[in-house]
C-alpha cells in the first residue's frame, strides 16, 4: 500500500498549544521575512492602542533594544493577573492560548484592532524569549517565556511580584526567534511609519519611539493633534493643492466614521483605509461605500449646476476621484478582515455606514462651500477629457497589430493554456533570452525577452507609455489589460500566467531593469503584485568548483555566501563569476534559475501602500534633490525592501 493510500486516524496530527503557530507562522503574520518580523511589533502595539481606545492609555513607548529585542510599554490598565477559570493567572492564558482575550464580549473593549486575542500568543510563540511585566495595585508582576512556553514559576497559579510600581500598565519585551525568521533585525523606517500613522488616527495618543541599536540610535515622539486632517496634509506636502482639507465624520448603527480628503493638481488617486487603527492595504467595504456615495454626490451637483447636460454621461468614479488624497478611518465593534494581517475589511455594514455618513456630511459641506465644490468638479472634468482621449489611444494600442501567442516574434510561449500552471520569464537581452528558451520546460514556461531598459513610466506621459513596444508586448502577453489605479480597466481573471518572473542579471544594471519593471507593474497593473503573481528570480553570482577530484561544484548567490564559503573551505577551488545570465549554458540556467525544484524566487510584496507609493515617486520620479538626499542617507543599507 502506498503512503498516499494509507490515510487513517494515525495520519491526523494534533498540534497542541502554540505549536501550530510555529509550524505555520505565515498563516498568522503573513510571512517570515522582514514584513512578518515587523508585524510582531504591530500586534503588541495594537493591543496598547486598544487600551487607548477604551480610554485608559495616553502614552505608548516602543523601543528597539541593543540586543535585537523589542519592548512595548504602555500606561493602560495592565493585563489582568487574577485567577482565571483555567486555574492560572489570566495573563498566562492570554499569552499561551489562541483566541484568548478581552475582545469578545465588547465589555472591556468597544472596538479593537488586535484580533480577538491571537496577537499576543502568536508573538510569544514566535519569540526566542519574552518577558511580560504588569503594573497593578502598586506592584510589578512578571511572567517569562521561551519559544512560547512558560519558564516562570507561578505562586499558587498567580504571577510573583518583583517590586513596587507607580501607576498601571503593561511592558512586553520579546526577542524574535532566529529559527523562524529569515532576518531578525527590525526595520525601523517601517515601524516608525506605522507608529506615526497610528498617532494621526488617534490625536490624543502619544507614541515615543527609541532605537538603541548600534549605529542607528535615535528617539522620536509622535503626536498629531490635527488627526487625519494632518495626515492628509502630510501626504500632500510636496504637491500643489486645489482645495483645503475637507473633513467630516459621524456614527451609523454604532460604527464611527471619520473621513478627510483634499484635491491636488496632479493626476492620481490615493485613498487609505483604516479600521480600528489597522491599515487595510487592499481597501475594503468602508472604501467601497465612500467611493459610491461620493461619485453619486458629485454627479448630482454637476447636473444641478448645468455642468453635465442631459446628453452627457455621468463622470466615472475614477474621474471624480482623480487628484483626491483621502484617509478613511472607521471604528467598528466587530470587524471582519480577510486574513490575520487585516489587509482588507469585509463587513457589509461598513459600506452602508461610510455611504450614509458621506451622503449626509459631504452634501452639508458642499452646500456651504460652492467654490470648493466647483474646484472638485473641474478636476473631474479634466480627468474625463483625458480618459476619453486615452481610451482611443488604448484601443489603438491593443487592437493594432492584433496579438497572437504563436506569431509574436519575441514571446516563446508555453504549450499549456492552464494559467494556474504557467509562468512567464521576462528576460533582458537576446543572449540570455536564447539560453532561457533552450533551458526552459516548454510545457509550462514561457520566455519573453526584452531589449535593454524599458521606459521609466514614473517620468513618462500616458501616450509614451502606450507607444512603448516593450510595454505593449508585456501587456498583450499577460492578457489582463492595465490601468492607472487599482482595479480600473484591469481583469485579473484573464491573466494567462500564475507567475510573472523578472529574470535579470545579478548586477547593478540588472537591479535597475528589475526596478523599472516593478514600477510599471505597480503603477499600471498593481493587482499583479497584490495578488502575489510577481516574482524576481535570484540567479547565482558565483560557482565554486573544488580542485580536488570527485567533489561537485556549488553555486553561491551573493558576496556574503562567498565569504562564508572561504571560511569553511580551506582547500583550493576554482571560482567562476557570472557577469550575466547569457554566460550560463542552458543546463546551468535550468538548474540555478528555471528549475522549480532548485531555483530561488523572491515574491514581491507591498506591506505599506503609502510608503510604496512615496518611495516609487521619490526614486523613479523627476525631483532629483530629495532622491539624492535619500541615497546619501541610505547608502550603507544592505537592501531596501519594497
Amino acid at each position: 500500500m502506498s503512503p498516499k493510500e494509507n490515510y487513517n486516524a494515525s495520519s491526523i496530527k494534533v498540534l497542541e498549544g502554540l505549536e501550530a503557530v510555529r509550524t505555520r507562522p505565515g498563516m498568522y503574520i503573513g510571512s517570515t521575512s522582514t514584513r512578518g518580523l515587523n508585524h510582531l511589533v504591530y500586534e503588541i502595539v495594537d493591543n496598547s492602542v486598544d487600551e487607548h481606545l477604551a480610554g485608559f492609555c495616553d502614552t505608548i513607548w516602543v523601543t528597539l533594544e541593543e540586543d535585537g529585542s523589542a519592548t512595548v510599554d504602555d500606561n493602560g490598565r495592565g493585563i489582568p493577573i487574577d485567577m482565571h477559570a483555567k486555574g492560572v493567572s489570566a495573563e498566562r492564558v492570554v499569552f499561551t492560548t489562541l483566541h484568548a482575550g478581552g475582545k469578545f464580549d465588547n465589555k472591556a473593549y468597544a472596538t479593537s484592532g488586535g484580533l480577538h486575542g491571537v496577537g499576543s500568543s502568536v508573538v510569544n510563540a514566535l519569540s526566542r524569549r519574552m518577558s511580560v511585566q504588569v503594573r497593578k495595585g502598586g506592584q510589578i508582576y512578571e511572567d517569562k517565556y521561551e519559544r512560547g512556553k512558560p519558564v516562570q514559576e507561578l505562586v499558587g497559579g498567580l504571577l510573583p511580584s518583583i517590586g513596587k510600581a507607580k501607576g498601571t500598565g503593561t511592558r512586553i519585551n520579546f526577542l524574535p526567534d532566529d529559527e523562524i525568521f529569515e532576518k531578525t533585525r527590525f526595520k525601523s523606517d517601517d515601524i516608525k511609519s506605522r507608529l506615526h500613522e497610528t498617532t494621526y488616527l488617534n490625536p490624543n495618543l502619544t507614541i515615543i519611539f527609541e532605537d538603541k541599536r548600534e549605529g542607528t540610535q535615535e528617539q522620536v515622539t509622535f503626536h498629531e493633534p490635527e488627526g487625519i486632517s494632518g495626515f492628509v496634509k502630510e501626504l500632500n506636502k510636496s504637491d500643489e493643492t486645489v482645495t483645503e482639507v475637507i473633513r467630516y465624520g459621524g456614527t451609523y448603527e454604532n460604527i464611527q466614521i471619520e473621513i478627510a480628503f483634499q484635491y491636488i493638481r496632479d493626476f492620481r488617486e490615493e485613498i487609505l483605509g483604516f479600521c480600528n487603527n489597522i491599515y487595510n492595504s487592499e481597501g475594503g467595504t468602508h472604501i467601497t461605500g465612500f467611493k459610491a456615495a461620493f461619485t453619486n454626490i458629485i454627479n448630482n451637483y454637476a447636473r444641478e449646476l448645468g455642468i453635465l447636460k442631459d446628453k452627457d454621461a455621468n463622470f466615472t468614479g475614477a474621474d471624480v476621484r482623480n487628484g483626491m488624497t483621502a484617509v478613511i478611518s472607521i471604528k467598528h465593534p466587530d470587524p471582519r478582515f480577510e486574513g490575520q494581517t487585516k489587509t482588507k475589511l469585509d463587513n457589509p455594514d461598513a459600506t452602508k455606514a461610510a455611504a450614509q455618513v458621506t451622503q449626509d456630511e459631504a452634501v452639508h459641506y458642499f452646500d456651504r462651500n460652492l467654490e470648493t465644490l466647483k474646484a472638485v468638479i473641474e478636476c473631474a472634468e479634466r480627468a474625463a477629457k483625458i480618459r476619453k482621449s486615452e481610451a482611443k489611444a488604448k484601443t489603438n494600442m491593443l487592437s493594432k497589430p492584433k496579438f497572437s501567442f504563436d506569431s509574436n516574434g519575441k514571446l516563446a510561449n508555453c504549450e499549456s493554456r492552464d494559467a494556474s500552471r504557467c509562468e512567464i520569464f521576462i528576460v533582458e537581452g537576446d543572449s540570455a533570452g536564447g539560453s532561457a528558451k533552450m533551458a526552459r520546460d516548454r510545457m509550462f514556461q514561457a520566455i519573453l525577452p526584452i531589449r535593454g531598459k524599458i521606459l521609466n513610466v514614473e517620468k513618462a506621459s500616458m501616450d509614451k507609455v502606450l507607444a512603448n513596444a516593450e510595454i505593449k508586448t508585456m501587456i498583450n502577453a499577460f492578457g489582463c489589460g492595465f490601468s492607472e489605479g487599482y482595479g480600473q480597466d484591469f481583469d485579473i481573471s484573464k491573466l494567462r500566467y500564475n507567475k510573472i518572473i523578472i529574470m535579470a542579471d545579478a548586477d547593478v544594471d540588472g537591479a535597475h531593469i528589475s526596478t523599472l519593471l516593478l514600477t510599471l507593474f505597480y503603477r499600471f497593473m498593481p493587482e499583479l503584485i497584490y495578488e502575489g503573481h510577481v516574482y524576481v528570480a535570484m540567479p547565482p553570482l558565483y560557482k565554486v568548483v573544488p580542485n580536488k577530484k570527485g567533489e561537485e561544484g556549488e553555486y553561491l548567490y551573493d558576496d556574503y555566501a562567498l565569504a562564508k564559503y572561504r571560511k569553511t573551505h580551506k582547500e583550493k577551488f576554482t571560482l567562476q563569476r557570472y557577469k550575466g545570465l547569457g554566460e550560463m549554458d542552458p543546463d546551468q540556467l535550468w538548474e540555478t534559475t528555471l528549475d522549480p525544484a532548485r531555483r530561488r524566487l523572491r515574491l514581491v510584496q507591498i506591506e505599506d501602500g503609502r510608503m510604496a507609493s512615496e518611495m516609487t515617486g521619490l526614486l523613479m520620479g523627476t525631483d532629483v534633490p530629495p532622491r539624492r538626499e535619500f541615497i546619501r542617507a541610505h547608502a550603507t543599507d544592505a537592501e531596501l525592501d519594497i
